[in-house]
């Protein structure tokens, strides 16, 4: 520019609070966009995974089955490691005590299982978003305050050169602005990359939740119909011995 006037001339001639201003700035861009890739590859990555556990897993034709080829699947997925640890709470369900499994059962063991494995998941998938969240909303404000501290250090400038005319006071007013517009540079797209990771963790933790309460019912149900012919073998012998025990005749004396 002909002034001299510019990008280049703000830098040149911001203070330490401006200097400190875009610092901040630059530093919540880089961090922002560093989540915003890493999520994105690994949202990617975990999807496809978990849709192709999905479709081996709904091929397998009984739990039987499913108890055999658990440790041969990939534990690279929440979908995979909800089913191992469901899996392993119904394997060892006998080894927890007989104090906690008269007070709460195998089914109740399940669902604190299922119930942690999918808080787990919750928390591991909003890792990041609050430093997302706090560059979408606190970054427009601190390029205003560097816009704000800009217009009043150029004021201070031109009041103390006596020159107050409007092509005096136009151009450092206008590199202030560019605080602002840094600001929003690096809010827009810390807002709809939140939003976005926000709306695809709520339909994985539903999907998750759906795939968690068919689990249950699998494993409750198998459970179930192992119990009743287990049920009728042991009712047998008892009645067997009560009938046994029970004299058919009183003898009076």
């Amino acid at each position: 520019m002909e002034n001299g006037l510019g990008f280049s001339h703000f830098l040149a001639q911001i203070d330490q609070v401006g200097t400190s201003v875009l610092i901040l700035l630059l530093s919540l861009s880089v961090a922002s966009w560093y989540l915003i890739i890493s999520k994105s590859i690994s949202n990617l990555v975990a999807t496809k995974r978990a849709n192709l556990f999905l479709e081996n897993f709904w091929k397998l034709n009984s739990l039987q089955e499913l108890q055999l080829n658990i440790k041969n699947l990939p534990n690279d997925n929440a979908f995979s490691e909800l089913a191992k640890q469901a899996i392993e709470t119904t394997r060892n369900s006998q080894k927890v005590g007989l104090e906690k499994i008269a007070t709460s059962g195998t089914n109740e063991l399940l669902t604190r299982t299922l119930r942690n494995g999918l808080e787990q998941e919750a928390t591991r998938i909003e890792g990041g978003l609050t430093i997302i969240a706090s560059a979408g909303s606190a970054a427009p404000y601190i390029g205003l305050f560097g816009t704000v501290w800009g217009i009043y250090h150029a004021l201070i400038q031109i009041g103390l050169s006596g020159q107050g005319t409007l092509d005096k006071v136009a151009g450092p007013v206008g590199e202030a602005l560019i605080m602002t517009a840094l600001g929003l540079a690096v809010a827009i797209p810390a807002v709809l990359a939140y939003n976005a990771f926000t709306r695809r963790n709520r339909i994985w933790m539903s999907k998750l939740d759906a795939f968690a309460h068919d689990l249950y019912t699998i494993i409750t149900v198998d459970n179930q119909s192992n119990k009743q012919p287990e049920a009728i073998t042991q009712a047998q012998p008892r009645s067997f011995s009560a009938a046994v025990n029970t004299p058919v005749f009183e003898v009076k004396q």
